[in-house]
């Protein structure tokens, strides 16, 4: 039997603010992008840091709740997968990226109620229809 496993589990902060589309169909679809800090000593004890940021896509009902929940700098635990993106822009030129599919999102801010919300609408989503 063959398995396979495509999940990513991130806490982070969002450093910039949602913003929420519609797919030609109405579908609500949210973005983000969250940046999550390392920080490391090396054998001689020399300090180092490392910086990731992840666009993050919520479609659906999290993505209505992800625009209206948080704010630029909120601290988030962000449950999803990854997905690959190949498109070509109006100049024609072809793009690549990788973003994380959220299926479950966490509200750690302070200032915020603790909010859970979970993107089930993802599975019925034709990944056709997002355009960037």
């Amino acid at each position: 039997m063959n398995r396979s496993l495509n999940k990513v589990l991130l806490i982070g902060e969002v450093i910039r603010e949602p913003e929420m589309r519609y797919t030609p169909s109405g579908r609500p679809v949210t973005t983000f992008l969250l940046e999550t800090n390392r920080t490391w000593n090396t054998a001689d004890g020399e300090k180092h840091s490392d910086t990731e940021r992840f666009h993050i896509v919520a479609f659906g009902s999290l993505a209505e709740t992800c625009s209206q929940q948080f704010e630029r700098r909120c601290q988030v635990y962000v449950e999803g997968r990854l997905q690959s993106r190949q498109w070509e822009d109006r100049e024609g030129i072809r793009h690549n990226s990788v973003e994380i599919h959220a299926l479950d999102v966490l509200f750690l801010c302070e200032n915020q109620d603790t909010h859970t919300s979970s993107g089930d609408d993802l599975m019925n989503i034709d990944m056709n229809e997002i355009r960037y």
